[in-house]
């Protein structure tokens, strides 16, 4: 894999965006792989990813802030950077329904996350021989209604002991409070069923089939302290029949999680989501 960089970006729209940024680059000999931009003209927001070979680029990375500043300014730009060759380092967070989570260690065992899985957090024991299969250490917190301040404290000092860049919600059935949320803005993905609002509460599944659905989904999310209503970054759905049972909506809505969960994961990982106004662009 090339060792590159990522510029991710977003600013008021105007003319002459791209020949700003791709002059920009050009003056320190970068040789561009891909370049892709929104515009959203209800917002008046011009919104880019570009990837650059960072083989004979001539300005150090160090020095990149300092460099882009004034044409960031002049813009009014809002921007990070990012090297391909980085692993960030992903805790995932888990409770007793673990199809999520075998699904990310078995992705990541294969290489297909660029990532470093250095923790597994659960308040249930249930997957510690999950853990133990794959090398990944794992951490029982309990969590109650009494305790949760005490366990949050305890997860905190865990995610700092490992040095977590970001956090991963792999079906994790404990609401986050709004103090843990701020810690990590943009850096925990979310994943549950689309049936939200319609059938709300510990078994929507049961609720949904009741109702003779047509259409189950997935939805994954960063997290806000509004719970479930943070960015959207991928969902998806799947068709359902009178002749499917209950048991059919679970697998499927299973299934579904998986997917849509590792997609988000991956894109996060890559450096494709760029949030903005409660929402996201994914470029390709």
């Amino acid at each position: 894999m090339k060792n590159t960089a990522v510029l991710l970006l977003s600013c008021p729209d105007r003319k002459g965006l791209v020949a700003a940024i791709a002059n920009f680059l050009l003056a320190y000999e970068a040789n561009i792989l891909h370049a892709d931009q929104h515009q959203d003209g209800a917002l008046g927001l011009f919104l880019m990813r570009v990837e650059w070979d960072l083989h004979g680029f001539s300005l150090p990375l160090a020095d990149f802030p300092r460099m882009f500043a004034p044409i960031a300014e002049e813009h009014q730009m809002t921007w990070r950077l990012a090297e391909s060759a980085h692993k960030p380092r992903m805790a995932i967070f888990a409770s007793r329904h673990n199809h999520c989570l075998a699904d990310l260690l078995y992705r990541y065992q294969g290489g297909e996350l660029h990532c470093e899985i250095p923790l597994i957090i659960s308040n249930h024991e249930h997957a510690r021989c999950l853990a133990d299969a794959y090398g990944v250490p794992y951490q029982h917190v309990e969590v109650s209604r009494d305790n949760k301040g005490e366990a949050e404290r305890v997860q905190f000092a865990l995610l700092r002991e490992h040095d977590v860049d970001f956090i991963v919600l792999a079906r994790y059935m404990q609401v986050l409070s709004e103090n843990f949320t701020a810690q990590y803005p943009e850096r925990i993905i979310n994943i549950h069923h689309s049936f939200l609002p319609a059938f709300h509460g510990a078994k929507p599944y049961h609720r949904a089939f009741e109702r003779g659905v047509k259409l189950i989904g997935a939805t994954s999310h960063y997290v806000t302290d509004v719970l479930d209503d943070g960015p959207i970054i991928e969902q998806d759905v799947a068709r359902i029949s009178h002749r499917d049972t209950l048991e059919d909506l679970v697998q499927k809505g299973a299934d579904l999680e998986k997917i849509v969960l590792s997609r988000a994961v991956r894109w996060h990982l890559d450096n494709r989501v760029l949030v903005y106004a409660n929402k996201t662009v994914v470029f390709d």
